[in-house]
């Protein structure tokens, strides 16, 4: 065992030396604009708790009475006997809430990544991806086994180039010899989960159509946030119907844990019989599930379109607020709204400092370092909430204006 405890140390230590390490630091209250750690309160600027639901009453309620009837665990799959009524409600609430005929819940947004992609392609096939895609999308690319493409972010140019690529790859001769017919699939985020900007879904869903591509959307970070319903960017822009695979996750604006899939009804059935993280996972346990419903139905109601506005409140408090003041133009005004809003500082290290010169002052912000964003663009990803109140955004610009002004 020593060797295998020094080598793990010798990689500790290069983690520490190149300012990566990273440690869990123990919470001990609800999410919330404040939170307790290490027995001091601190102002929450870190959450995707967009909408300020994971403490919500009606969710704890949906959850305790879940408990009450059907018990802290699943047993088993859904597979097997593990399929809740509180699964059930939750797929038939989903769908009916993004405005497609089925959905499917897997236990985390990760899941819900790998298990469908890894179901609708393989070898045969090509999937392009934006350069800035969540961690779980890259994963379940390569694991796939497609040949994957990654064009640059945002960039339909390139984007346009590789599907062209794709077009001409897909009618070789070695490739038309297949068992089936080789597709090539598109997969984006709507929201950036880091830089909180918005992907051209209505040029991207044409570009599509025009190469006979499929598009897969990840609305994690947009799903109670856009469009008259709440359903997210693709409701907004229009696009919803020419989407093939809609995914969101549970635990943001709704408040609770997990992962989705939404579509037609024969992919819900396809993910159900071929997507291994669904498959071969025990359910998630019912509380999460009725929770997750209470979620959708709370962002549905008139005090979630309520809430939603008073989170765009503050996202514009803040930016009016700071939208002079930095000096390397991180935090520009945005004609676009977005709950995500980066403070780029570059070097982990000095990230670092600025992180737990704000801790000093009582606000919460971990770096954002390498391995989630690239070498060299650490940042503050500063995230607002409904449940802001005007004075906590006036402490958060002071304590940046001067935690910024550190010396490197």
């Amino acid at each position: 065992m020593s060797a295998f405890i020094d080598e793990l140390n010798s990689r500790l230590t290069d983690l520490r030396q190149q300012n990566l390490f990273r440690e869990l630091r123990r919470v001990d209250s609800p999410q919330s604009p404040r939170l307790t750690i290490d027995g001091r309160s601190f102002l929450n600027f870190s959450s995707n708790d967009y909408l300020g639901l994971a403490n919500e009453p009606a969710l704890k309620e949906a959850a305790i009475e879940a408990i009450r009837k059907f018990g802290a665990g699943t047993g088993a799959s859904r597979l097997v006997c593990g399929s809740l009524g509180p699964h059930h409600e939750l797929d038939e609430v989903l769908a009916n809430f993004k405005g497609t005929p089925a959905a499917l819940a897997f236990t985390s947004g990760y899941a819900a990544a790998t298990g469908t992609i890894g179901a609708l392609m393989d070898s045969n096939d090509v999937i392009v991806l934006d350069k800035l895609v969540h961690a779980s999308i890259v994963d379940a690319a390569r694991l796939c086994g497609a040949k994957v493409r990654v064009f640059g972010h945002n960039n339909l140019n390139d984007l346009e180039k590789i599907l062209r690529w794709a077009d001409t790859r897909h009618t070789m001769p070695s490739i038309i010899q297949t068992e089936r017919k080789p597709r090539t699939l598109i997969v984006t985020e709507s929201v950036f989960s880091m830089d909180g900007d918005h992907a051209p879904l209505r040029e991207m869903a044409e570009l599509k159509e025009k190469f006979g591509a499929w598009l897969m959307v990840d609305e994690a970070h947009a799903t109670g946030l856009y469009g008259s319903a709440r359903r997210g960017l693709a409701e907004e822009l229009g696009v919803s119907a020419k989407i093939e695979i809609q995914m969101g996750t549970l635990g943001k604006a709704l408040g609770s844990a997990g992962g989705f899939i939404c579509g037609q009804r024969p992919l819900i059935d396809y993910l159900i019989n071929r997507a291994r993280p669904f498959v071969f996972s025990t359910a998630p346990v019912p509380a999460a599930a009725a929770a997750a419903t209470a979620g959708v139905r709370f962002v549905e109601s008139a005090a979630g379109e309520q809430r939603r506005n008073k989170l765009w409140a503050n996202v514009e408090a803040f930016q009016r607020a700071t939208e002079t003041e930095n000096k390397s133009g991180a935090m520009e005004r945005r004609h676009k709204p977005s709950a995500i809003i980066p403070i780029m500082i570059g070097e982990e290290s000095r990230a670092m400092k600025i992180a737990a010169a704000l801790r000093e002052q009582g606000i919460y912000i971990p770096a954002i370092r390498y391995p989630t964003v690239a070498h060299g663009q650490a940042r503050l990803r500063v995230t607002l909430s409904a449940t802001h109140e005007p004075e906590d955004i006036t402490q958060l610009r002071a304590a940046l204006q001067s935690a910024m002004n550190l010396k490197s």
